[in-house]
């Protein structure tokens, strides 16, 4: 009898303990990953601080004897930034401008109109996405030298914009989710297929605009490789991803400035993440959802 008590005892506690084993177990996941992502943001802000010799004398996590603050405005004097920050913003407006417009009037044909070569089209968009970046450059860089869009901001400009498979796909599966009845009523009201798409479907769009935006954007604003090789004068045409380069040499490397910049490059996207991050989570999940 009192064996089948502490079986019943057992069985009965056994499910609140495990639940809270499961949630303890929760939180000290979420603590390490946390803990993880911002280690090396850590590190950096404590690099940032420090002068030369302090660098090469202590650990990177070892704080600072004297909180050296000049070491951002050097950065951002030294590095040309103010340029470099003209230049991604200018690269960035109309990057977003053009592939948003481009790519939701390519979806909007591929998924209101029937043609033959439709589904070819969009097996040729997959298949792209497929083929590595790197591995086209030689002939990528062959074409940007013919039409002698190398060392200019729109050649660049042109380039990114035609890099925007992956938005395509989330265009066209927010429009698989607009009802077609829409584009009669619009078209029964006499306006035709482009005041259709502009006044109608396109305010629609918000949610993907917005994802795609996000990541079209950050991928954009870290872009290096392709900035780097197309746009060769550094003076002028210098990005905020080629400007932390300056402080790389064969001599060694300035890790405490090169810490500063990148602090300095981190501030307009946490400004625009804590200003905006309403409508960024808002298109992330719509796009979940939608897709």
């Amino acid at each position: 009898m009192m064996k089948v008590e502490v079986e019943e005892k057992k069985a009965s506690v056994s499910p609140k303990f495990r639940k809270r084993l499961l949630l303890g177990l929760t939180y000290l996941s979420l603590a390490f990953f946390a803990f993880v992502a911002v280690l090396p943001l850590v590190s950096v802000l404590i690099t940032s601080l420090k002068t030369n010799e302090e660098y090469a004398t202590t650990n990177v996590m070892s704080l600072p004897q004297k909180i050296n603050i000049a070491n951002f405005a050097d950065a951002f004097k030294t590095a040309n930034m103010g340029v470099a920050f003209l230049n991604s913003t200018i690269i960035l407006v109309f990057v977003l401008a053009i592939s948003t417009l481009l790519g939701t009037q390519l979806a909007y044909v591929l998924n209101r109109f029937k043609f033959k070569g439709n589904g070819l089209i969009r097996n040729l968009f997959l298949f792209a996405t497929l083929l590595p970046g790197i591995a086209m450059q030689v002939s990528v860089y062959e074409i940007m030298t013919n039409l002698h869009l190398i060392n200019h901001l729109y050649g660049y400009i042109i380039l990114m914009c035609g890099t925007d498979i992956i938005s395509i796909y989330v265009y066209i599966q927010f429009f698989e989710n607009i009802p077609i009845s829409l584009d009669e009523s619009g078209i029964m009201d006499g306006a035709g297929y482009f005041r259709v798409y502009w006044s109608i479907l396109l305010p629609l769009l918000k949610p993907a605009i917005v994802t795609s935006c996000i990541l079209k954007g950050v991928g954009t604003y870290n872009e290096y490789y392709c900035a780097n090789l197309y746009l060769q004068d550094k003076t002028r045409f210098a990005t905020v991803a080629t400007s932390l380069y300056t402080f790389v040499g064969p001599l060694g490397s300035q890790y405490n400035m090169i810490c500063a910049g990148v602090i300095i490059s981190l501030l307009p996207a946490l400004i625009v993440f804590i200003t905006c991050q309403n409508q960024i989570y808002s298109g992330l999940t719509s796009g979940a959802v939608k897709g």
